[in-house]
């Protein structure tokens, strides 16, 4: 006689908390080759996650806005409101909705 293996239970259906609106590409919003400049820049003078210290050149660093800018142009380019994270403490703070 043969075991059947147990049914697989349906994992509930995950509905994202809310609904991104059409943001653009990374380019529209600012993230271009101009800023992919100032990121290195900032990333070579403030090497560090702000979050946990972590200074590792083979983990990709991300240069975080502190107060989310929103399309603000000024807010984007005010790097008083930058700060060096490692991917891991970035995809927390997203998560947690900062």
């Amino acid at each position: 006689m043969a075991i059947k293996p147990k049914p697989r239970e349906r994992s509930p259906v995950r509905r994202p908390a809310q609904v991104k609106e059409n943001r653009g590409s990374a380019a529209a919003r600012g993230y271009d080759h101009r800023w992919r400049k100032a990121r290195l820049q900032w990333l070579a003078i403030n090497p560090a996650c702000n979050a946990c210290g972590w200074i590792d050149k083979s983990r990709e660093m991300v240069v975080d806005h502190i107060v989310p800018h929103r399309g603000d142009v000024m807010l984007f380019w005010d790097c008083r409101n930058w700060q060096t994270l490692c991917r891991k403490c970035h995809t927390a703070k997203t998560a947690r909705g900062e």
